[in-house]
């Protein structure tokens, strides 16, 4: 007979898989008519272009890589130091916009090296970070709920993760409000635009499609922008970062009963066991927060992402 963890796994792949072509399908219904009519937009184009100018396929072929190159420096020196910052930081949050790629094989060969390091540690602090967050949260409810308390209220008896949960994903929207405000203002991007943009990164898929700090110089000459940009990435994905912790400790909570009657070692111990190893003395929310089904089963669960 099959093991459950064995289905499980199946299941999950055979959902996954299934995912996938249900979005592949929707793409295809919402994308490929206007892929086919940019295709056909570009062809006339590159005739004008021929017919007006008498372009043999070489001098196209010259122009668009002309112009191809030529986009990153809109911005200014992509090298300067401000621009290396701004993609050493996208290195190792893994947004990777694809904005400005190193040209020489040393920089290439460095930035191998430097996102092998850099991406471990990068993952460390917004976990470390996004725990600091959670734990400031429950932090604030515990003395709210004395402060109810004292004033004969009793209305927060028990603090839950969810509780935690709905402030960090309340302040982290938030964050993606003024993120799109402000890009929207500097960037002259539509109100959506700038919210997909927000999305898009704070999610590290960063398709490149918009990036900030482009346009005008603004890389060289609007030092308070760059900072702000640089900000916004680091406080959004340590927010996200704070959520999904929240969520895996949710999870785990909820499969506490099976984790504890399991023959096999709980996994919310050897979760503890590489978290612990990862980040030596922290304290988790869950310490501030009781938690009954945590007092039953003994188990101290730690932040996991």
């Amino acid at each position: 007979m099959m093991d459950k963890k064995n289905i499980r796994a199946i299941l999950l792949l055979i959902s996954t898989i299934t995912y996938l072509l249900f979005g592949a399908a929707i793409f295809e219904q919402l994308e490929f008519r206007s892929d086919l009519e940019r295709r056909e937009e570009i062809r006339l184009m590159s005739q004008k272009l021929y017919s007006k100018y008498n372009f043999t396929k070489k001098d196209y072929e010259l122009l668009q890589t002309i112009v191809k190159k030529s986009i990153p420096y809109k911005a200014g020196l992509q090298w300067q130091f401000n621009g290396a910052f701004y993609f050493a930081l996208v290195v190792i949050t893994t947004v990777g916009y694809g904005h400005s790629t190193p040209e020489t094989c040393l920089g290439r060969l460095f930035c191998m090296v430097f996102a092998l390091a850099g991406i471990p540690l990068g993952l460390i602090m917004f976990q470390s970070i996004g725990e600091r967050v959670n734990t400031t949260i429950a932090f604030g409810f515990k003395k709210l709920r004395s402060f109810l308390r004292s004033k004969k209220i009793f209305i927060l008896n028990e603090i839950s993760p969810t509780h935690l949960l709905v402030v960090s994903l309340s302040i982290g929207t938030l964050v993606i409000i003024i993120g799109t405000y402000v890009f929207h203002w500097n960037e002259g991007w539509t109100i959506f635009e700038a919210y997909y943009y927000c999305f898009i990164t704070l999610s590290t898929i960063g398709f490149g499609d918009y990036v900030p700090l482009q346009n005008d110089g603004l890389l060289q000459k609007n030092p308070g922008y760059l900072i702000f940009t640089l900000l916004f990435i680091v406080c959004g994905l340590a927010l996200f970062s704070a959520s999904v912790n929240l969520l895996v400790l949710g999870f785990m909570a909820a499969n506490a009963n099976s984790i504890a009657t399991s023959k096999e070692p709980p996994r919310a111990i050897l979760f503890e066991s590489l978290a612990a190893s990862m980040q030596p003395s922290f304290i988790s929310p869950m310490n501030l927060v009781a938690s009954p089904i945590q007092e039953r089963h003994e188990l101290n669960f730690q932040t996991v992402c």
